[in-house]
């Protein structure tokens, strides 16, 4: 599989649990509007089987090389971002929930979760959009959350794209963000208002905002319930110097961006 093929392969996923973005991104399409990904979100533990340098591997092997790293104190959870040689290629942003920070219980909860991952499992080229490996019952989905919602969306997910990221300054009929923010919720959209509806500021050579997640019916071993999905994020960026546009993230906005799973629609 090249990489062509594993966005293509992501996308397909994604809009089969987020098909709000398959909405917005026919809106863009609608106006002739070419629609470039800024970055590729995904979740994971940093367990020895599917840590950061783990779960990144298959991106590193198509031509990802790994950059800045990031440190969510309050949500407990280390990132990474990752660039393709490529620069038209989206980025790829990788956290991790730091299990030793959390009870016994949790960790408990998590480690038994991912003995049902073989190494069969994680070698594959499409691991990053397998799913979930392993039952789970509402009950204990619950429990997870209580303590993280980052764990109970992914115990409940498993492995699967967290969001797309559309590159508003690729678009050409909006200038800025707000403008932009106005257009989706014009069309029925919600946005994530955690810290305001946009995150960053030009100051800080990013601005964001989110969609929030949309229900979506899952199979849990107890039944079939509604849980937040994924969400669609647009990101503008601007130049850190002539000519060049900032490529990082920045953490105090990505806190609040995460917080676009918290309650679903």
């Amino acid at each position: 599989m090249n990489i062509t093929q594993l966005l293509d392969a992501m996308w397909k996923d994604y809009i089969e649990l987020n098909p709000k973005a398959l909405e917005i991104y026919k809106l863009f399409s609608a106006d002739n509007q070419k629609v470039q990904n800024d970055h590729v979100a995904f979740r994971t533990f940093n367990h020895p089987k599917v840590n950061i340098d783990k779960f990144a591997s298959v991106f590193t092997k198509l031509g990802y090389i790994k950059k800045d790293n990031y440190s969510f104190e309050q949500k407990k959870l280390n990132a990474f971002h990752y660039e393709h040689t490529d620069p038209t290629l989206p980025k790829i942003f990788v956290s991790e929930l730091l299990l030793e920070e959390f009870s016994s219980s949790l960790q408990s909860t998590v480690n038994s979760l991912l003995e049902n991952l073989s190494v069969d499992d994680i070698s594959k080229d499409n691991f990053c959009i397998s799913g979930r490996h392993w039952d789970l019952s509402y009950k204990t989905y619950n429990q997870l959350k209580k303590e993280s919602e980052y764990a109970a969306w992914l115990s409940a997910y498993g492995f699967r794209v967290n969001h797309f990221t559309v590159f508003v300054n690729a678009l050409t009929k909006f200038s800025d963000l707000q403008e932009l923010n106005t257009f989706i919720k014009y069309h029925g959209h919600i946005l994530n208002d955690s810290g305001g509806e946009i995150k960053g500021s030009a100051q800080a050579l990013l601005e964001q905002s989110s969609t929030v997640a949309y229900n979506q019916n899952v199979q849990f071993s107890d039944g079939i319930y509604e849980i937040p999905a994924c969400y669609y994020e647009f990101a503008k960026r601007y130049e850190s110097a002539p000519g060049v546009l900032f490529q990082g993230f920045i953490a105090k906005s990505a806190d609040k961006i995460f917080e676009s799973t918290n309650k679903g629609q």
